[in-house]
């Protein structure tokens, strides 16, 4: 009896499972990246704020800004050691900030994949000074962070270094011979309110609203929170120059 070649292969035993698909890798949908946008702005907003406020304790006096100043870094004790909290703070900021630019640009590279094909005559486009300059805005904020920590923070930056009191370096930042730290400082101060503004409308739309009055009051809203941030920061190196503080 003749033997039948014309297949090697093993039949499939019965009842035998079906190896399943490779699992396509999972990605944030885009809905998710905006609130990851938003959550990591609130956040660093309201650390803007609280940062803002504890500057202006230097009007009140020198020793009063450098008894804040240390206070700061015995929150937490005895539970962590001395400063602990805020470079724990710091790099939450950090962290925040990374999510912030991350979210951002993987949106922004979606659109664009979005819109392969670009437009012959690219109309006009229509939207506020900010809207067009968020990328850079966040880019000079990044590199104003890590400056200030520098500066401020360490003195490994500052004119005095790091050994004397907080005061003393920020007098010493924005003296008027050193006026190109003012002006970083300012350039940094007011991108921050142009992201800020244009961040707080972005954000409010993203978690629903779409009414042209609630708009109108989220533009309000946006626009005078960016100024009286953008005050109280600048205020403290105009103060230092014009010799009012110091």
């Amino acid at each position: 009896m003749a033997v039948d070649t014309t297949s090697s292969k093993a039949s499939k035993p019965a009842g035998a499972a079906t190896p399943a698909p490779a699992a396509k890798k999972q990605r944030p949908s885009s809905v998710a990246l905006k609130l990851i946008m938003a959550a990591s702005g609130t956040l660093l907003v309201l650390f803007l704020f609280a940062h803002a406020a504890g500057n202006l304790k230097i009007f009140v006096g020198e020793a009063d800004f450098d008894h804040y100043a240390h206070w700061l870094r015995e929150i937490g004790v005895p539970l962590l050691p001395s400063g602990w909290f805020l470079w724990i703070q710091r790099f939450g900021m950090l962290l925040a900030i990374g999510l912030h630019i991350w979210a951002a640009t993987v949106l922004t590279i979606r659109a664009k994949k979005a819109r392969p094909v670009k437009y012959s005559h690219r109309p006009k486009i229509q939207g506020s000074y900010a809207a067009r300059t968020m990328r850079w805005g966040g880019v000079i904020i990044a590199l104003f962070v890590i400056y200030h920590i520098l500066d401020l923070t360490t003195g490994h930056l500052n004119p005095v270094g790091g050994d004397t009191e907080p005061s003393a370096r920020v007098i010493a930042d924005f003296a008027p011979s050193h006026w190109y730290v003012t002006l970083f400082y300012v350039v940094a101060v007011v991108a921050v309110g142009f992201h800020l503004r244009h961040g707080i409308w972005s954000a409010v739309r993203t978690m629903g609203q779409q009414t042209s009055k609630g708009e109108r009051r989220a533009k309000a809203i946006a626009l005078a929170l960016s100024v009286i941030l953008v005050a109280m920061y600048l205020s403290v190196p105009f103060a230092v120059t014009l010799g009012l503080v110091g």
